[in-house]
């Protein structure tokens, strides 16, 4: 009973600190467009997504703390700013995936009758 216990106190951090790099409502849509289409400058994630620029701002600021995302400034004018997927990043591909095909079935559920 008690590695049992463990066991799943374990699994309930281990989905715990997940969310908490991962979670909320866009990280993971920022995060598919980018590991599946590459580079994408933030004008082009803010059409994308359909994110406001603050929200987009705050959240690939968190992608990148976590190392999920790297930010490159271009010497353009105006000032451009490219957003792209790091190899770490790139370690959730299948969960990504996993989310999209779920998402097409639930979606698919949820119309029948």
């Amino acid at each position: 009973m008690v590695k049992h216990a463990k066991d799943c106190d374990d699994a309930h951090f281990a989905v715990q600190d997940t969310l908490y790099v991962i979670g909320g409502k866009w990280k993971m849509v920022i995060l598919s467009i980018l590991v599946r289409f590459g580079t994408k400058r933030f004008g082009e994630l803010a059409r994308l997504t359909g994110i406001s620029a603050r929200i987009l701002s705050k959240e690939l600021n968190e992608l990148e703390q976590n190392k999920l995302i790297s930010r490159k400034v271009c010497d353009t004018k105006p000032i451009t700013v490219e957003y792209s997927a790091t190899a770490y990043s790139k370690s959730l591909h299948e969960v990504i995936n996993a989310m999209i095909k779920w998402g097409r079935n639930h979606k698919k559920k949820i119309r029948e009758k």
